[in-house]
């Protein structure tokens, strides 16, 4: 546990139910954090108590609901009464889904909280950079942009003219990440020798810390044959493998 700096907002049904600049990060599993809100920066309005205590191995909580208007989702919180951690008892653990939007500041994050010990860097590049799958080109570009991001493979990103678009075929597949935003579009890639869906994607409006990769292409490394500067690199294992 440590503190969060930032101002942490949620919002249900066009109603704020939570504005804090005293969230708290909670590690529940290594890759990323969960905030943790003090209850008196909690809209009491919006909590429906549900009678049911619940004894956690961080502590014993109350079960909650939210209900803003006509929107209502049960067990949508845990509301820290008593705890094993020091400075836990009196913060109020949120489903993330339960909420419509989550706000860092003023911007939305997306599917969890961003970890603090995460770096994102989006840089142009000059690389040659040579995407392949079943000896069929995908895309090919020297001018890439590389997004690096801290526990992945680097991304190379390729413009859209850069591709070979008779061996894609769009999907309606979106996905959401806290560093990237939402994505716009992804693709299946098509070859002789099968289908592989969703192997590429796109952010038609990314979050300003990787503004260059906007409208950009990024096939997974872990699934196509991809050169830089000529070299194949071998394909990372991850949990996209």
């Amino acid at each position: 546990m440590e503190p969060a700096p930032r101002r942490v907002r949620a919002t249900l049904n066009g109603k704020v139910v939570l504005d804090t600049t005293r969230a708290v990060y909670l590690w529940e599993i290594a890759s990323f954090p969960q905030y943790y809100i003090p209850l008196d920066d909690v809209d009491p309005s919006v909590l429906v108590d549900e009678d049911h205590e619940q004894h956690l191995s961080r502590g014993t909580a109350r079960r909650t609901g939210l209900k803003v208007g006509d929107v209502e989702h049960k067990a949508a919180a845990r509301i820290y009464t008593e705890s094993k951690l020091p400075g836990l008892a009196g913060l109020v653990r949120f489903e993330w889904d339960a909420l419509d939007a989550w706000f860092e500041e003023d911007e939305e994050i997306f599917f969890h909280p961003r970890n603090p010990y995460t770096r994102v860097d989006a840089l142009r590049s000059t690389r040659h950079v040579r995407v392949e799958l079943d000896g069929v080109l995908l895309g090919e570009s020297n001018s890439p942009v590389l997004l690096f991001e801290t526990g992945l493979p680097t991304r190379y990103y390729l413009d859209r003219s850069a591709l070979n678009h008779s061996a894609l075929e769009h999907t309606d597949t979106t996905s959401f990440c806290p560093y990237k935003g939402r994505t716009s579009d992804y693709w299946t890639v098509r070859t002789p020798v099968g289908s592989y869906p969703d192997l590429a994607w796109s952010y038609a409006f990314p979050t300003a810390a990787v503004g260059p990769i906007h409208q950009l292409v990024a096939f997974y490394n872990e699934k196509v044959d991809l050169y830089v500067d000529g070299t194949l690199l071998e394909r990372p294992k991850t949990v996209f493998s």
